[in-house]
C-alpha cells in the first residue's frame, strides 16, 4: 500500500476518523516519538471528551477522509427508507458484521446498520447487544449528517428520526 501521500487536511476542518466517527482538527503538530520526529493531526472528538494524534503520513491509509457530500448524505436517507435487511445468520456473525460497517467510516454502510436494527414500537423488544449496534451507529449517522449540514445533531437526529419514522409508517 503506497497510499502514504498527505492528503490536504487543515486545522478547524471537520474529518471522519473510521473507528471514531466525526472529529474535528484541533491542529498539525510536530513530535519526536523514538527519535524520529512525525508530523501529526491532533484530532479533537468533542462528543466523546477524547483527542486523538494521526501521523499525517499514515491517515489515508487507515481511512480518515473528509465529511461526505451533500449527495452521499442523501443516499445514506434513501438507504434508511429502504426495507430492513435481516439476515439469518447467527446474531454473533450479524453482530460481527454491523461492527465492521460501523467501523469502516462508510456512511451509506452505517445507514445499512440503522435500518436493519431499525425497531418500532409494535415490533419485538431489541437486545442489549442489538441496540448498542443500533445506538453506536444512529450516533455516527446523526454526528455527519449534522456536520455535513452545518446543523446541529438535534435537528440532524430528528431528520434520521423521520426518515425512519416513514418507512415504518409506510411498510
Amino acid at each position: 500500500m503506497t497510499k502514504s501521500k498527505k492528503l490536504d487536511f487543515r486545522p478547524n476542518e471537520f474529518v471522519v476518523y473510521p473507528a471514531h466517527g466525526v472529529g474535528k482538527i484541533v491542529s498539525i503538530e510536530e513530535q519526536e516519538v523514538a527519535g524520529l520526529m512525525l508530523e501529526l493531526f491532533v484530532i479533537s472528538f468533542e462528543k466523546d471528551k477524547m483527542t486523538l494524534r494521526v501521523p499525517t503520513n499514515k491517515a489515508t491509509e487507515i481511512g480518515m477522509r473528509s465529511l461526505s457530500s451533500p449527495d452521499v448524505v442523501s443516499k445514506a436517507m434513501t438507504t434508511l427508507k429502504g426495507k430492513a435487511k435481516v439476515k439469518r445468520a447467527m446474531w454473533s456473525r450479524r453482530a460481527q458484521e454491523y461492527e465492521q460497517k460501523i467501523n469502516s467510516g462508510d456512511l451509506i454502510s452505517i445507514a445499512e446498520v440503522v435500518r436493519d436494527l431499525h425497531r418500532t414500537d409494535d415490533q419485538r423488544e431489541q437486545s442489549y447487544s442489538e441496540r448498542q449496534l443500533y445506538e453506536a451507529a444512529l450516533e455516527r449517522l446523526t454526528r455527519e449528517v449534522a456536520a455535513v449540514s452545518g446543523g446541529d445533531e438535534i435537528a440532524a437526529a430528528r431528520e434520521v428520526d423521520e426518515v425512519l419514522t416513514s418507512r415504518a409508517a409506510a411498510a
